[in-house]
């Protein structure tokens, strides 16, 4: 009998690391987060709910959701494409191209917001070819949800392209000789091996969305009811030495943010079970 002896592991026993985990994530997450309920708690619950849900809230919070969801859905399936072909195909600028899916990370995003305020108001290169059918993308909803779909692109790119990378193309050779068309490849084949990972890309990209403020604040106007974003009032709120009225509104976004990801989370784990 050879004894083998035990090989240690790189990292500490699951006690010390869990230990760690615990302690960073409390003195970087849980522990700022709680202050804002510890001092929203002093409020009465009919003050909370006036300053919470008034009217110039509600429609900040329709807007800041609504443009949320679709720039994250229009990620979902424009950066689908952009990832496929940077994964399936070799051309000429691929490099580029590539580099080009990280610009809204690396750009700092009152630059992004210039930049795109510039291309889509009325005199800018975008904004004239959108005048003449009446469609007004600055200082509008529709310049929201531009800036909210430029910053979240690259969440589902960069989540999609390892995924992609991993589907081996004997399978859909394998799947188009029994006689499946592409079509039925994409559906049967690949798409659900994709979902999970563009269930994550779309989540980042939403809850990425749900918190911008700098790419917003110029390209939107800032007009209280029409495009007027949450995390804008928060700023306003403070500019205004409202600090209650602003802590009110932070705790009912992160309530709403989280219970948004959680139910995603939930999905992602019911789809990995369904493929195993």
């Amino acid at each position: 009998m050879i004894f083998v002896p035990k090989q240690k592991s790189i990292l500490p026993g699951f006690g010390l690391s869990m230990g760690f985990t615990l302690a960073y994530l409390g003195l970087l997450v849980l522990i700022p987060l709680s202050m804002l309920f510890l001092r929203s708690a002093s409020l009465s619950w009919s003050d909370f709910w006036a300053t919470a849900f008034s009217s110039r809230t509600l429609a900040a919070y329709k807007l800041s959701f609504g443009a949320s969801l679709l720039g994250a859905s229009i990620n979902a399936v424009f950066g689908f494409l952009v990832a496929w072909v940077l994964v399936r195909y070799e051309f000429p600028g691929k490099r580029m191209m590539d580099a080009l899916v990280d610009m809204p990370f690396a750009l700092p995003t009152a630059v992004a917001g210039i930049a795109l305020t510039a291309i889509y108001s009325q005199n800018g290169w975008m904004g004239k070819l959108l005048a003449p059918f009446g469609i007004q993308a600055a200082f509008s909803p529709l310049g929201v949800v531009i800036a909210l779909t430029f910053v979240g692109l690259p969440f589902v790119v960069r989540t999609l392209e390892p995924v992609l990378q991993e589907i081996d193309k004997e399978v859909e050779e394998v799947a188009a000789s029994l006689g499946a068309n592409r079509l039925q490849t994409f559906l049967k084949v690949i798409f659900p091996a994709l979902g999970p990972a563009l269930l994550t890309g779309f989540s980042l990209a939403f809850a990425r969305a749900l918190g911008e403020y700098g790419s917003v604040v110029f390209i939107s106007g800032n007009m209280p009811f029409k495009t007027e974003i949450v995390p804008l009032l928060i700023m306003t709120k403070l500019e205004q030495y409202d600090y209650t009225g602003a802590r009110v509104i932070a705790v009912v976004m992160l309530v709403a943010s989280f219970s948004l990801l959680l139910v995603i989370n939930l999905l992602q784990a019911w789809t990995r079970r369904g493929q195993s």
